[in-house]
């Protein structure tokens, strides 16, 4: 058995008994690394890169549910739409109407979260908190045609310090909550994306419903 399925097998048997999904972190690995992971019984996957995701998707088997994790240019939004089952990324609200004005477009209903900015890096994109809960305090989602907001995506600060990596996650999660008390009327915005290799064991205890583990599943990459 490989490396790759060892490692599948491993975080299925602890993280299904927990109600959460795995979703396998494949950007910058081949197409060979997924099919190994998807003979082992793995099936969500998240790429970073439009044309990367694209190239990989005909190699592969048509029931992978493919998750776009990366910053989305708005110059990609076409090529991506219908291609993906869950965008995690829409970082603006700008963004967010592109991806709606394409999906229409495209006849497409387009699934996707909102990624939210807690993190002490300036690095990090997505809807500042205040930002985030306008959006709902406005009722701005009304206005959207082609497009499902399944709930939210984040990260915690890069930093060792668990304590400040829980109240990230902790920070994710109410903001999460915070829009379903805003706007009662919302539904299916239940998904929680948060945690990867080093820290999902945090994010699970802060109410993750799907963790993104890349290096530790498919080794380092190669850039």
């Amino acid at each position: 058995m490989s490396r790759i399925a060892d490692k599948i097998r491993h975080y299925h048997e602890l993280l299904e008994p927990q109600g959460v999904q795995l979703v396998a972190v494949s950007k910058f690995h081949p197409a060979e690394a997924v099919s190994e992971a998807y003979a082992a019984g793995q099936r969500i996957f998240g790429e970073s890169r439009v044309q990367e995701l694209l190239a990989k998707q005909p190699q592969l088997p048509d029931d992978i549910s493919w998750h776009f994790i990366g910053h989305l240019q708005t110059n990609k939004v076409r090529q991506l739409i219908g291609k993906v089952s869950l965008i995690e990324s829409v970082d603006s609200e700008k963004l967010l109407d592109l991806i709606d004005k394409e999906s229409l477009r495209a006849g497409i209903v387009t699934r996707v979260l909102l990624q939210v900015h807690v993190a002490q890096e300036e690095t990090k994109t997505g809807f500042l908190p205040e930002e985030f809960l306008d959006y709902f305090r406005q009722r701005s989602f009304e206005r959207l045609q082609a497009t499902h907001l399944c709930g939210v995506m984040g990260m915690a600060s890069n930093t060792d310090d668990t304590d400040r990596i829980l109240a990230d996650f902790a920070a994710i999660a109410q903001l999460r909550r915070q829009a379903v008390e805003t706007a009662p009327d919302l539904r299916g915005f239940d998904t929680l994306s948060m945690g990867m290799s080093g820290d999902y064991q945090l994010a699970i205890r802060e109410g993750a419903t799907h963790v993104r583990i890349g290096t530790d599943i498919f080794g380092e990459r190669t850039y």
